[in-house]
C-alpha cells in the first residue's frame, strides 16, 4: 500500500506505509539518543524538532539517491514509472533491464556517488555552521545528513545484488561473460552468500551483544536475499520474453459485449457463463470500452434491468491497451503499473485479441522449460 505524493521528471513518487514506522523510529532514536549525546543541555522539544528535521532530511536524501538512478535510466531511454520510499529506504521501479554492461554500471554507480556528493556538501556546510556557531538547529541536522549519506553510499556499494554495488558487479561479470543471465546468476549467488553471513552475524549479535542491532542486521540480510532472488526472476522474465511480441501469445478468440446490452443481460449471458472478470465492449468490431465485475457491483438488482453496458463501461479513451506488435515485456509493465489482469489488443481501435497475466506466465514457463534458463519450479509462485 503506497501513497502517491507527486511527480519529478515524470516519475511518480510514492511513500509505502512502512515509511511511517521507520520515520517515527528514526525521529525517536535521534531525539532521545543521538542528539542529546551530541548537544547536551537542550530542551526535550528542541531534541524532537531536530529529530524530525533530520528524519525528513534522511528521506529527502534517499529520494535524491533514487532520482539519480532514475535520471540516468531516463537518459538511456528506459521508462521509470515510480519511486517508492519504504522501510529499508527506497526503490526505483525501472521498467526494463539496461541495454549494455556500461549502461548498467553507470545507472548503478550514480546512486552511491550522489549520496557521497551530498555527504561531502553537508560536511562542508556543517564545518561552516560550527565555525560560525550557528547553533544545534543547523549544526545537528547538517552533521546527521553528512553521516547518513556517507553510510547510505557505503552500504549501497556492497557487492550484493540488487544493491548498487551488486549491479556494478553484475555489469563487470556481464562484460566478462558476455551473457546477462549468467552474470545475474553469479551476482545472485554472491549476494546470497553475503546475506547468509549477515544473517548469521545478526543472530550472533542478538545473543552476544545487542538484540536491536542483531535483529536489524538479520532483517537487512533477509532483505538482500529476497531482493536478489526477486531481481533474478525479473531478469529471467525479461529475457524470456525479450524477442516475443504480443501477437504471438495473445488470445485472438475474444468474447466481447455490445454496449446496448443491459447489465442484467450481461451478467446472465456473459459473466455467469465465462470465468472472465471483464469483457471488452465493441460495436461492429470497434472497441467502445471495457466492463468489469467491479463496474457491475455498483448497481442494485433492480437498477441492472434498465442500465445499459455502454452507460457504465470504462470508455475507450481511459482504457489501458496494447498493440499486437508491441514486445510482450511491455504488457508485463502495463499489468504491473496499472494493477490489472488483462489487456485488450487493438489495431487501429479494432479488437484483434486479448492478453492476460496467465498468457504471459505460460509463455515465460514455455521459454524457460525449452531453453533451460532456470528450473521451472523457480517460477511456480510468479
Amino acid at each position: 500500500m503506497s501513497l502517491n505524493i507527486g511527480e519529478i521528471f515524470g516519475v511518480k513518487i510514492k511513500i509505502h506505509y512502512t515509511w511511517l514506522l521507520i520515520f517515527f523510529l528514526i525521529t525517536w532514536s535521534l531525539a532521545v539518543g543521538y542528539v542529546p549525546l551530541q548537544f547536551p543541555g537542550l530542551s526535550d522539544a528542541t531534541y524532537w524538532i531536530i529529530g524530525i528535521i533530520s528524519a525528513i532530511s534522511l528521506f529527502v536524501s534517499v529520494l535524491a539517491h533514487e532520482l539519480a538512478h532514475s535520471y540516468v535510466a531516463l537518459k538511456q531511454g528506459i521508462d521509470v514509472p515510480s519511486i517508492t520510499l519504504f522501510f529499508f529506504g527506497g526503490v526505483s521501479q525501472i521498467a526494463e533491464e539496461p541495454k549494455s554492461p556500461n549502461h548498467e554500471a553507470k545507472m548503478a554507480a550514480v546512486g552511491p556517488l550522489s549520496s557521497f556528493a551530498i555527504s561531502a556538501l553537508f560536511f562542508l556546510l556543517w564545518f561552516v555552521a560550527v565555525t560560525l556557531d550557528l547553533g544545534p538547529f543547523i549544526v545537528a541536522p547538517f552533521s546527521y545528513i553528512a553521516l547518513i549519506n556517507a553510510l547510505l553510499g557505503g552500504f549501497n556499494f556492497l557487492p550484493a545484488f540488487p544493491l548498487d554495488g551488486g549491479r556494478v558487479l553484475r555489469a563487470v561479470l556481464w562484460k566478462w561473460k558476455n551473457n546477462l543471465i549468467v552474470a545475474t546468476k553469479l551476482s545472485t549467488k554472491i549476494s546470497e552468500a553475503i546475506a547468509y553471513i549477515m544473517i548469521g552475524t545478526g543472530f550472533f549479535m542478538i545473543f552476544a551483544y545487542s538484540l536491536f542491532t542483531g535483529l536489524w542486521i538479520v532483517f537487512i540480510g533477509w532483505f538482500l536475499k529476497s531482493g536478489s532472488e526477486a531481481s533474478l526472476k525479473q531478469t529471467l522474465i525479461s529475457q524470456a520474453l525479450s524477442d516475443i511480441k504480443v501477437k504471438e501469445i495473445m488470445n485472438s478468440q475474444v468474447v466481447s459485449i455490445s454496449p446496448t446490452l443491459t447489465i442484467a443481460n450481461a451478467v446472465e449471458q456473459y459473466f455467469s457463463n465465462y470465468t472472465h472478470t471483464g469483457f471488452p465492449v465493441t460495436n461492429d468490431g470497434i472497441v467502445q470500452g471495457i466492463i468489469t465485475l467491479g463496474d457491475l457491483k455498483k448497481f442494485m438488482e433492480d437498477e441492472r434491468q434498465s442500465t445499459l453496458v455502454g452507460d457504465v463501461m470504462t470508455p475507450r479513451k481511459k482504457m489501458i491497451v496494447v498493440s499486437p506488435d508491441e514486445p510482450a515485456v511491455e504488457a508485463i509493465l502495463k499489468f504491473s503499473k496499472n494493477n490489472i489482469g488483462r489487456l485488450p489488443v487493438l489495431k487501429e481501435d479494432k479488437l484483434v485479441g486479448i492478453i492476460t497475466r496467465s498468457d504471459l506466465m505460460k509463455a515465460i514457463r514455455t521459454r524457460i522449460q525449452t531453453e533451460k534458463i532456470l528450473p521451472l519450479e523457480v517460477f511456480e509462485n510468479v
